[in-house]
């Protein structure tokens, strides 16, 4: 962390508040992946309905990414990104008042428009503001903040739950989802656009363009735009097949109490901080390319010992760090990547549409490895569907450019 100390006063301010951010989103989209039985017990729901409910957020954040994006190129990064972050977080403290299964999933899609939106903007915003030394490992230890905010989750529901009962314990943890909502008055005092951002739209000004849903799409962006979105899917598709069951499969198929679920994924939760540090430092020493490859390739093999390999609980404890470090790691050189590999005027659009695009796809993971279990078991599914994932992202990986030391513009 040495380069923090020679960033500038407004890239520490724009850091601190895509970080903070980025960890209080985890914290309201982990929470429902540890009320997941919860949820099917109080409303009688099967393991599929329990994955639409993460299916519908992923889905809807797939076109609130995008158009987050397109808004975010329009009309400036930092005005969309107060936004979503609002719109995130009320929706996800509504959700603590729902009623029934339908309710939820209705809240949940709504939901997922500022989710997507939400990574969307601050990763080009932090892209933009940070130099090119500097970016990818600044970009990559941003991305670290899930962990925190999944840390914060899992504290949440091991006391919530341990002090409450499990009817009112689980809407507690939704309500807590109000919390992003002060980031919005750090970010409007402290934060101005980039410099870069202001260029690009008075050029277009004066050249009377306007970014448009479809300009992604031109012929000299389509293979960009058609790789990244498929690397995008195996990244998310893999790290969802896994973390969204997770916690149920320790606590149906292990039959581990609230406590011994919530130790187990702190460990888990740990490798993937150390995961994301790690990703960030090897993205810029060794490039973007060669990160994925190399998280790829240990995420495999880590899901396949941990899911497919009949381990002891402790063994399993001890597999939860490199699964973790490896599932998180991957994602550490994605926003600096994509950041370098669409031009200034759509930078915003061809990000959030990739990104989301892969969102909105691996978002179908959770429904079908829901389905899947019925008959093959939950450890089963989630290797199969997760080790697909990986092996999209080797061959993506490959037919893209490396962009280490690439200046923006």
């Amino acid at each position: 962390m040495i380069w923090f100390q020679k960033l500038s006063t407004t890239e520490k301010r724009t850091f601190v508040a895509t970080f903070g951010g980025w960890a209080l989103d985890a914290l309201d989209f982990m929470v429902f992946t540890f009320v997941i039985s919860t949820l099917m017990t109080v409303f009688q729901i099967s393991k599929g309905q329990a994955g639409m409910l993460a299916t519908v957020t992923l889905l809807s954040s797939a076109i609130g990414g995008w158009l987050g994006g397109v808004l975010a190129d329009r009309y400036g990064r930092v005005r969309i990104l107060q936004g979503t972050i609002l719109w995130f977080a009320t929706c996800t403290a509504l959700i603590g008042f729902a009623q029934n299964y339908e309710q939820i999933l209705v809240l949940r899609a709504i939901q997922g428009l500022g989710f997507g939106g939400e990574w969307a903007v601050g990763s080009v915003l932090m892209g933009e503001m940070v130099r090119t030394e500097y970016r990818g490992r600044v970009v990559g230890t941003v991305q670290s903040g899930w962990a925190v905010g999944w840390g914060l989750a899992a504290i949440l529901y091991t006391v919530l739950f341990t002090v409450l009962p499990q009817d009112l314990a689980w809407r507690a943890l939704f309500w807590v989802g109000v919390l992003p909502a002060g980031m919005v008055f750090f970010i409007r005092k402290n934060i101005p656009e980039p410099d870069l951002f202001l260029r690009a739209r008075e050029r277009a000004q004066r050249e009377s363009k306007k970014v448009s849903l479809a300009a992604i799409f031109a012929p000299e962006l389509l293979k960009t735009t058609v790789l990244t979105a498929l690397l995008c899917t195996g990244v998310q598709g893999g790290y969802y097949a896994i973390t969204t069951w997770l916690p149920t499969l320790l606590k149906t198929e292990r039959h581990l109490s609230v406590i011994g679920t919530g130790g187990y994924l702190m460990v888990i939760i740990a490798g993937s901080f150390v995961g994301y540090l790690v990703g960030a430092f090897l993205t810029d020493r060794l490039g973007r390319r060669s990160n994925l490859l190399i998280f790829a390739v240990l995420s495999g093999l880590s899901i396949y010992i941990y899911t497919q390999i009949n381990l002891s609980n402790s063994e399993m404890l001890i597999m939860g760090f490199p699964l973790g470090l490896a599932a998180s790691g991957i994602f550490s050189g994605m926003g600096a990547y994509l950041t370098e590999l669409f031009p200034s005027g759509v930078r915003a659009s061809g990000q959030g549409f990739a990104y989301n695009f892969g969102r909105g796809i691996g978002a179908l993971f959770p429904s079908l490895v829901g389905y899947l279990a019925k008959g093959s078991g939950l450890a089963m599914a989630i290797g199969i569907f997760a080790g697909g994932a990986y092996f999209l992202v080797l061959i993506t990986a490959l037919m893209l450019p490396e962009t280490r030391r690439r200046e923006i513009s």
